[in-house]
C-alpha cells in the first residue's frame, strides 16, 4: 500500500506530459507514487510514457471525461492519500513536505492543496484555485487571490494555512477514505464543478479542507478547454446548478434557485449583448433546460447529501453575494470582502 499516490490523468496531453512530468517525478519519487492515467489518449502520450519507467501507466478503455476518469483510476490504487494533479502543473522542491505533515497530525482534515501560480508570470496566482476556493450564498466560486477574473499578484498576503470551502481539482490532495465515503467525484458531471462538488459534500459530513500556501506549484491552466468556450459555459451553469440543488439545505433551496433563474437569464443577456457572445449566450439557455431534465436524476443524492450533515453553517460559504460585492461595491481582492 502506498503512502501517498501522485495520479495524473491524461488525454491527449503528450506534450504537457513531456515537459512538466520530468519535474514531478524529480521532485516527488522520494514522498509518493507516481501514476498517469491514461483516457484513452490518440496523441503519443503512451508512448512517451514508455520513456518513464518509473511512472506507473493504468490505461483506461475509453475518454471518461475528468470526473469518472478518476473514480476508474483509484479504483486501481491502493493509497492512504490520493494526489490528483493536473498535467499542466510545474511543481516545486520540497512542494510535497508541508501536505503531508500537516495531513498526517490533522486527522480531521478530509483534503487541502498547494497554493496556485501562474506558470506564465510567477508572482501571479492561477485562476483555477490560487490560495483556495470559496462559494458566495448562490454558488458563485471565488478564491483567496482570484474573483472572477481579476487575478492578484502573490505578495505573501494569503501566505496563511486556513480552512477553504473547496481545493482545486489542479492539485488536489485528499484522504482516499474520505474520497470514496463521500461517494467519488460525481462522473454525471463529466468536468467543471465536480470538486467543488465534492469538497462541498466533505463540508458537510463535518470533514474539512485546508490551503497549505507553504507549498506552491506553478500551473498553466485551460488546457482542456478555452476560457471562452461554449462548451465550458455550459457544463459549469448545468454543474454549477446541479451541485446546488444535491448540496444546498432545505431552508435555502428554494430561495437560492429563484435567485439562480434570475442571474443565470442576466448573464446570458450581458454575454450576448455587451460581449456579442452568441455561443455562450446559448449554451446558458441549454444548461439551464439541461438541469431541468436531469434534475430528479439526483433527488436520492440530495437525500443522501442532506441525512449525511453533520454541521448547520458552513462558514466557508459566506453569506453574501460575491456578484454584489465585485460589481456594485468594486471589492475585487479577497482581502476586501
Amino acid at each position: 500500500m502506498d503512502k501517498l499516490a501522485i495520479v495524473i490523468l491524461n488525454w491527449n496531453g503528450g506534450k504537457m506530459l513531456q515537459r512538466y512530468l520530468p519535474t514531478v517525478l524529480q521532485y516527488s519519487r522520494g514522498d509518493a507514487s507516481i501514476y498517469v492515467a491514461d483516457n484513452a489518449s490518440t496523441d503519443d502520450s503512451l508512448t512517451l510514457l514508455s520513456e518513464f519507467p518509473e511512472c506507473n501507466v493504468i490505461r483506461l478503455a475509453k475518454n471518461w471525461g475528468f470526473a469518472e476518469g478518476y473514480n476508474q483510476a483509484l479504483r486501481h490504487i491502493d493509497a492512504t492519500y490520493y494526489l490528483l494533479l493536473n498535467s499542466d502543473i510545474e511543481v516545486t522542491h520540497h512542494w510535497l513536505t508541508p501536505l503531508i505533515e500537516f495531513m498526517d497530525v490533522h486527522p480531521e482534515v478530509a483534503a487541502c492543496q498547494p497554493k496556485l501560480l501562474s506558470i506564465f508570470n510567477k508572482d501571479m496566482f492561477e485562476y483555477a484555485g490560487a490560495s483556495g476556493g470559496f462559494l458566495d450564498r448562490f454558488g458563485y466560486p471565488f478564491c483567496r487571490g482570484r474573483i472572477f477574473d481579476t487575478i492578484e499578484q502573490d505578495n505573501g498576503q494569503y501566505d496563511y494555512a486556513t480552512e477553504i470551502l473547496w481545493a482545486t481539482g489542479a492539485a488536489l490532495m485528499i484522504r482516499s477514505k474520505d474520497y470514496w465515503e463521500a461517494g467519488g467525484l460525481d462522473s454525471r458531471f463529466f468536468a467543471h464543478n465536480e470538486e467543488i462538488d465534492l469538497c462541498w459534500r466533505l463540508r458537510i459530513r463535518g470533514r474539512k479542507i485546508y490551503c497549505l500556501p507553504e507549498s506552491y506549484v506553478f500551473h498553466v491552466g485551460g488546457g482542456t478547454l478555452p476560457k471562452s468556450n461554449p462548451m465550458k459555459t455550459f457544463l459549469n451553469f448545468r454543474n454549477n446548478l446541479t451541485m446546488l440543488y444535491k448540496c444546498l439545505p432545505d431552508s435555502e433551496l428554494s430561495s437560492v434557485m429563484r435567485w439562480r433563474w434570475f442571474l443565470d437569464y442576466l448573464a446570458a443577456w450581458e454575454m450576448l449583448l455587451l460581449k456579442r457572445n452568441w455561443g455562450d449566450f446559448c449554451a446558458v439557455y441549454r444548461a439551464r433546460r439541461a438541469f431541468k431534465r436531469w434534475k430528479d436524476d439526483f433527488k436520492s443524492d440530495r437525500v443522501k447529501i442532506q441525512q449525511s450533515r453533520a454541521v448547520d453553517e458552513i462558514p466557508e460559504q459566506r453569506n453574501f453575494s460575491i456578484l454584489w460585492q465585485y460589481y456594485v461595491k468594486g471589492q475585487k481582492r479577497f482581502s476586501e470582502l
